[in-house]
């Protein structure tokens, strides 16, 4: 993932800041326990295509 896309990139339901993990090859948004897939280093900003995470996992972040 390029770091100057990563600093403009916000979840596209709340406008948070989304946290990067790279091993999961994911965007997280806190606020809205959503994690966006990167696919082909493209991320896919869809909130139909977001995971659910529950609030243990989120707390873990």
């Amino acid at each position: 993932m390029d770091a100057k896309l990563l600093d403009i990139l916000v979840c596209p339901l709340c406008k948070s800041p989304l946290i990067y993990r790279k091993a999961e090859q994911e965007l997280i948004c806190k606020a809205d326990r959503l994690a966006y897939p990167i696919k082909d280093d493209i991320p896919v900003m869809l909130a139909d295509e977001a995971r659910a995470m529950s609030a243990e996992e989120v707390a873990k972040l």
